[in-house]
């Protein structure tokens, strides 16, 4: 295999990864101080892995299985998986913990005193938002690294396409990691961390790629992790994004939220047309 060929095709995957980047640093210009602004961008963030995951995700899978095994069959096993990436993610929900700093410890009178313990609470679950989310992208991402990677090896024209694509719509799930975290820890470093990490997973799906799954690769792996992918997605959105979107901040702005994030991904999605 020509080695100029695997590192520019590496080269394009870990461009569309670091993109991630660029959203997370509208960590470094937002200001803590608009609840209003803080449910709005939840609910973008929602908006974002919903659509992705239904109109795109889901959609690969179906398309991967039904062209391996038939219509039927292959619908079947994409809905199969993608209600199995539900139960998997809400059973790892139940065992991660809720997010405590253990450098924050609360003092008798802040545990006492019931505003700061709400506002204690609520700052937990949003790093428990973010967190989450982080992780729902970066499997999400893994499989995306893995199709630039593959992509670009067999066609650098289309890999490139492919690889702009994916770093245009990275930028909204960058922020999707980086505001909740920003918000929980008033930390921007820390918010810019989380969504950096995410986005490393797109070359991380090309390495492992590469060296393992390339040889064993098939439509019904494909397929299976495309539908296990889809349901985390859309389980975090549901259980995590859109009720902390509800808590801070009036109900029709998460919806506003939810509208403009499936709309920026819409488009996004519609270069790769």
């Amino acid at each position: 295999m020509d080695m100029h060929a695997v590192g520019y095709a590496f080269a394009l995957t870990l461009l569309a990864g670091l993109a991630t980047g660029v959203g997370s640093a509208m960590a470094f210009f937002t200001k803590r101080t608009s609840t209003k602004a803080l449910s709005v961008s939840l609910g973008f963030s929602a908006g974002v892995m919903i659509y992705v995951s239904f109109v795109e995700i889901l959609n690969k899978s179906v398309v991967a299985l039904t062209q391996e095994y038939g219509i039927q069959q292959g619908r079947w096993l994409a809905v199969g998986s993608f209600f199995a990436g539900i139960a998997l993610i809400a059973i790892i929900d139940k065992l991660v913990p809720t997010y405590e700093n253990p450098h924050e410890n609360m003092s008798v009178e802040y545990m006492d005193d019931a505003e700061k313990s709400q506002e204690y609470r609520k700052r937990n679950q949003l790093m428990r938002v973010g967190v989450m989310t982080a992780i729902a992208i970066g499997i999400h991402n893994f499989p995306e690294g893995l199709a630039t990677f593959v992509s670009a090896l067999d066609d650098p024209s289309l890999g490139l396409a492919i690889a702009i694509a994916i770093a245009i719509h990275n930028i909204p799930e960058g922020i999707a990691v980086s505001v909740p975290v920003f918000y929980a820890t008033n930390d921007r470093k820390r918010a810019f961390f989380w969504s950096f990490l995410s986005g490393l997973a797109e070359p991380v799906g090309a390495i492992i790629g590469y060296l393992i799954l390339l040889p064993i690769m098939s439509p019904l792996v494909m397929g299976i992790l495309f539908g296990l992918v889809a349901g985390i997605m859309v389980f975090i959105s549901i259980d995590e994004l859109l009720p902390a979107a509800r808590d801070y901040g009036e109900h029709h702005l998460s919806v506003y939220g939810l509208v403009a994030g499936m709309a920026v991904m819409a488009a996004s999605l519609l270069l790769l047309l």
